[in-house]
């Protein structure tokens, strides 16, 4: 499998994940946000709500499912990531999502194009 396979399968992944939320009446806030210390992959808000998704995408299961490779290393990450990503963009969270908006960290888990979202999986 090529690097150009993984990323179209990881933007796939991301894809049906902001659809995923969109349907369920989040606003996508940010996708594939960057700093010096990583990547988050989406942020999505809504009224009260401010989420913070890491997709994984898979082929198989040859390595395991893919919510397994988030592994406790890759939750610490993605809580600095947010907390970083807050620093820069708070104000446009704060109006989309509202003052004090409950934080959540879900893993989006997609195999073979099918999404299974785990809501507050850290």
């Amino acid at each position: 499998m090529t690097a150009d396979d993984r990323l179209a399968r990881g933007t796939e992944g991301e894809q049906l994940a902001a659809e995923w939320y969109a349907a369920r009446g989040y606003r996508i806030v940010a996708r594939n946000w960057r700093c010096p210390e990583g990547e988050l992959d989406l942020v999505a808000a809504r009224s009260g709500e401010l989420v913070f998704c890491e997709v994984k995408a898979r082929t198989t299961t040859r390595y395991g499912v893919p919510a397994e490779a988030v592994t406790l290393a890759k939750q610490r990450r993605v809580r600095v990531l947010a907390a970083r990503f807050l620093d820069a963009h708070g104000p446009v969270v704060t109006a989309t999502a509202g003052p004090g908006a409950a934080r959540r960290f879900d893993v989006a888990a997609v195999l073979r194009g099918e999404i299974t979202v785990i809501e507050a999986a850290f």
